[in-house]
Formats: structure tokens, sequence, C-alpha cells
């Protein structure tokens, strides 16, 4: 049976990494590439903060070619669909036809995935989609990957848990009321090693900065 050409929706994170881990398990897809999106002021990938070059290594680290989408700081929902549309629009016309993404439960933003994917005339795969999120945030070590967080929001949690290993200890001190695998945007990560690589993303950790008085981001000082 020949396998599918898939994008997948990528953002270094530890959902992406679950997501990709199971379509590949499947046999049923094969990776025309990973999809990111990169705040261009900063050189980092957007939202979760790390910088470009690791983002590059991780890919290549994965032996996955990679697509970035450029963004502006503080870019518009037109602008981040139109960026989006033409590197959607450039798969599609190389025969590509599907995206897969990490999400969990969060249907609104399912929702709005669905139809732009559907206005470029592609479909979305959620692999994950409605997994108990404790029992995927605890695969991530049964399975044997090793994620950092790299942002979190201070609304919800304290700066205490940025720049840490998401591990058993980790999610134990998380407080009840936190998902498991930050779904609502409590944490974002980077994902440095794992059953899919062929070899750890090197870093070491450092600076910590408060950003628009909410977002703590811990700096990975490429290795």
């Amino acid at each position: 049976m020949n396998s599918e050409a898939v994008l997948v929706s990528w953002s270094g994170g530890k959902d992406s990494a679950l997501a990709l881990h199971e379509i590949l398990k499947s046999g049923a897809y094969h990776v025309a590439a990973l999809l990111t999106t990169i705040t261009e002021d900063y050189d980092r990938i957007s939202m979760h903060g790390v910088r470009r070059v690791l983002l590059e290594q991780q890919a290549a680290a994965l032996g996955l070619p990679l697509e970035q989408v450029l963004m502006p700081k503080n870019a518009s929902n037109e602008v981040y669909e139109a960026n989006m549309a033409r590197a959607l629009t450039k798969y599609k016309e190389l025969g590509v036809q599907t995206v897969v993404f990490g999400d969990i439960f969060l249907e609104d933003l399912r929702n709005y995935r669905e139809e732009k994917l559907s206005s470029a005339g592609m479909q979305a795969v959620f692999p994950i989609w409605k997994r108990d999120t404790a029992e995927l945030a605890r695969s991530l070590g049964t399975l044997g990957f090793k994620a950092i967080t790299t942002c979190v929001d201070t609304n919800v949690i304290g700066k205490e848990f940025v720049g840490r290993v998401i591990d058993e200890r980790f999610l134990a001190d998380l407080p009840a009321f936190v998902d498991p695998c930050g779904e609502n945007g409590e944490f974002h990560s980077f994902v440095y090693d794992g059953p899919i690589f062929r070899g750890a993303v090197r870093f070491t950790i450092g600076e910590k900065i408060l950003r628009d008085e909410r977002f703590y981001f811990c700096d990975l000082v490429p290795g």
C-alpha cells in the first residue's frame, strides 16, 4: 500500500511530536514537510519562542524537510491566513492534500483549521484527538521523548515551570486545574530527543525573560 504525503503542522513541541509519532507508526503517511510559523522579527518559533536554528537542527535530527512560514510580530489574522494560504497552495500543487495537527480537544480550533483547509481544497488529520491528556503527557516519557518548557503563561502557572524538563516530577507539580498537556496554552515546549530522532538536539538553558507582563520565556542556546 502506498503511503499518503502529508504536511505536519509543527510547533517543535510535544503535541506535534506525539502526532508525528502516531502517523509514522501507522505507516499510512509519509511527511512532505514540517510546517512551522516563524516570527521573523525575533527569528523564533511563534508562541514557543525557540530559536530558528534549533528548529532547523530538530528537523535535521528527525530527517524531515522543513517549511518555514514567516510572520511579522503582532501579525493580524488576515496576514497570518494569507501567508499560511500561500504555503498550503504550494504543497497542494505538489499533490499534498492533508495536514496533520497535534490538537487534542479544542473544538473551536479544530473547526477553524478544517474550515481553512477546506477553502484550500485540503483536509485535516488529528491523530491524538480526544486522547486523555494525562495519559498523553505520561506517554512522553514512556515512549522516550524528551521535552523542555520554553514558555509559560503566568496568569495560570508560576515562572518556576519554565525551563523545566517535562517528566513525572513536572507533571506532579502542576496544579490540578492545569491541563497536563497545556492544551489551553498554559505552557509550550520544545522536544529535543525521542524515538523518531536520529540524535538529540543539543542546547543549554539561557536567560528567562518576562514578556507582555504575562509570558515567561526560557531561551534555549544552541550547544
